[in-house]
């Protein structure tokens, strides 16, 4: 259904680029002396049918939006991440109460010492 509403939608959007390209430009548009809204209303069939398109193009988009809400499941992303446990994650705040980091490997916390240079003749 999804598929069939976007195709739709698609072939709106093109049929309504060109009905409003085909039709004849009013003047100057803000400039003209009637300003933004002319006395004269003329209801062409071209601008008929702009409207026309123009709302069913507002619907399919409606629908679309209706189609892609309910796939997406009952929550937000922020919610998902808050109730997720830490343990799941794998990250750890690691504020236990002991400052000190353990230590993971076998290796001396510090550097060996320096190896006494061999004398030099």
């Amino acid at each position: 259904m999804e598929t069939v509403v976007l195709a739709v939608h698609l072939i709106l959007a093109f049929l309504l680029i060109g009905i409003v390209l085909l039709q004849r430009s009013e003047g100057s548009g803000l400039t003209s002396q009637g300003g933004a809204m002319s006395a004269r209303s003329a209801a062409t069939a071209l601008s008929k049918l702009t409207w026309v398109i123009a709302g069913l193009f507002i619907a399919t988009s409606i629908a679309l939006t209706v189609i892609a809400a309910q796939k997406s499941g009952a929550g937000s992303i922020a919610d998902q991440i808050s109730t997720e446990p830490a343990a799941q994650t794998g990250t750890d705040s690691g504020l236990s109460g002991d400052l000190t980091a353990p230590l993971t490997t076998d290796e001396p916390a510090a550097p060996p010492p320096a190896q006494p240079a061999a004398p030099s003749n």
